[in-house]
């Protein structure tokens, strides 16, 4: 890794600590009343981790983007953690109890409702369509693939990340695995700082002392959907959007626990770092 990336992560990490030190403060008063949630073993975790890796992974990766990359950035992480966040406490409200998937979502728009979840899949698919846009090369039939390719992989990995966020570290190994999968060549600099920001996050999440939440993951997988928009190759990233999509349909199916569960390595990678494993 060149030193520019390794400072790049390195900044992460440190803008990550500071802003996961300020969300336990708030988390201690009444203003961080309302993102405090009971995780999936009972324990009271904070949502307020979300934030403070949306805003670090947001900014380094702005600092690390290419020029031409740099405003898409922008607009995604920030976009994508802004809607999330709202998610994150307008969907907490009990008449938005059933309104989760995709299934709820249509169903709230077929009674004449506009779900959280809504509000936030049109926000990041909007922000992903801008950030093909700024980041566009060229004209014709090549450009518009290319848009719908980018647009696809920026609001795809954004919500499959989000999936992930069922029990603690999960969402933020799978992003570290990414990160770092795409390190490499000038366009890696985008992730160095999100990779050094989810590893800083990453021991309060298997602490379960915070969770991510939608602000957290979406943010965090719109950046990784940006890095993998810029992977060379048409087919590949149709490859990869096109197994982004298909994990995406069958969460709406199957329980990602269960098959991580059943499968062996994601079980020990999953438990990897949790209380009691």
């Amino acid at each position: 890794m060149s030193p520019r990336k390794v400072a790049l992560a390195l900044a992460g990490a440190a803008v990550a600590r500071a802003a996961l030190v300020g969300a336990a403060s708030l988390s201690a008063r009444p203003a961080g009343a309302p993102w405090r949630r009971t995780n999936y073993a009972g324990r009271p975790v904070t949502l307020l981790g979300g934030p403070a890796l949306a805003v670090s992974a947001t900014a380094t990766a702005i600092a690390g983007a290419p020029a031409g990359t740099r405003a898409a950035a922008a607009v995604v992480g920030t976009v994508s953690g802004l809607v999330g966040g709202y998610d994150d406490l307008a969907g907490a409200r009990p008449e938005q109890a059933r309104d989760k998937g995709l299934a709820g979502h249509l169903a709230a728009l077929r009674a004449g409702r506009v779900s959280a979840g809504a509000v936030k899949v049109a926000g990041i698919g909007a922000a992903a369509a801008v950030a093909a846009v700024l980041t566009r090369s060229g004209r014709g039939p090549t450009a518009l693939v290319d848009g719908v390719l980018t647009t696809g992989l920026v609001a795809g990995t954004a919500n499959l990340v989000n999936l992930l966020d069922l029990r603690p570290g999960r969402a933020a190994k799978a992003g570290l695995l990414v990160a770092a999968a795409t390190l490499g060549g000038e366009g890696g600099a985008l992730v160095a700082g999100p990779l050094g920001a989810t590893a800083a996050t990453l021991p309060e999440d298997l602490g379960e002392r915070v969770m991510l939440g939608d602000a957290g993951a979406n943010a965090l997988g719109a950046l990784l959907g940006l890095r993998l928009a810029a992977v060379p190759g048409r087919a590949t990233r149709a490859g990869l959007l096109a197994g982004i999509t298909a994990l995406t349909l069958a969460s709406e199916k199957v329980s990602f626990t269960t098959v991580i569960e059943a499968t062996p390595g994601l079980r020990q990678l999953d438990r990897l770092g949790r209380l009691g494993s």
